[in-house]
Formats: C-alpha cells, structure tokens, sequence
C-alpha cells in the first residue's frame, strides 16, 4: 500500500481535520520518539496533543457554562420562552459556576433559576 498509514495525517490542514485524527497524531508522535533521530519532531506532536487535550477540558466546561443560556435565547427566538426567562437564565449565569435549571414559582409568582449541582444535593 502507499501513503495512509497514519489515515493521511498529512493531509489534516486545519482543526478540525487533525482533531478528526488524534488516535493517528498520538501512533505519529510514538513513531517518531521510537526512530531515535527526530525527538524534536516527537517532542512538538506531543505538545500538540496536550494542547488538543487543554482545549478540549476548557471548552468543555466553557459549554457546560454556556449550555443553559444558549438554549434560553433559542427557546425565545423560537417563541416558546419570553424575555423575562432569558434574564433569569443570564442573571444567573454571572454569579454561578454550573448549568441553572429554570422553573417557575407559584408561590412567587416569577421564574426561579437554581444550580442543578445545588438542586440534587440533600
């Protein structure tokens, strides 16, 4: 066979093509450590890789964040949530560190946002 033996690593020109080929990036990196003459090459596809796997942690907690608050203005541009639910959604999500869960009080009368996190602790 010719070429693909890393599924055409050399091709990945941007970020989502290398992040579609990390398990060939981390074989990559090992074959490169394993050839004894090009450490500095090893050595930088490794740090690409803790890279990949800093971005990932941080954009996962980012959207974790976010989730919540995307799906208020959507849910209001789609007609099914109105203004008064959203800044309950954001005005929470400036003091709190989790997903908020939106639910209305009869007792109150509004929309009350708690943090799922706090919600499921007795």
């Amino acid at each position: 066979m010719s070429g693909g033996s890393y599924d055409y690593l050399c091709h990945a020109w941007d970020l989502d093509d290398i992040l579609a080929k990390r398990g060939e990036l981390e074989r990559m990196s090992a074959r490169l450590a394993g050839l004894g003459w090009a450490e500095d090459a090893a050595r930088e596809t490794e740090e690409l890789l803790v890279m990949l796997r800093q971005w990932q942690i941080r954009s996962e907690v980012r959207i974790a964040r976010l989730r919540s608050v995307w799906k208020a203005v959507e849910w209001w541009d789609s007609c099914d949530w109105g203004e008064d639910q959203v800044r309950a959604i954001v005005e929470h999500f400036h003091g709190c560190p989790c997903d908020p869960s939106l639910s209305w009080s009869a007792e109150q009368d509004r929309w009350v946002v708690t943090c799922r996190a706090e919600a499921a602790t007795p």
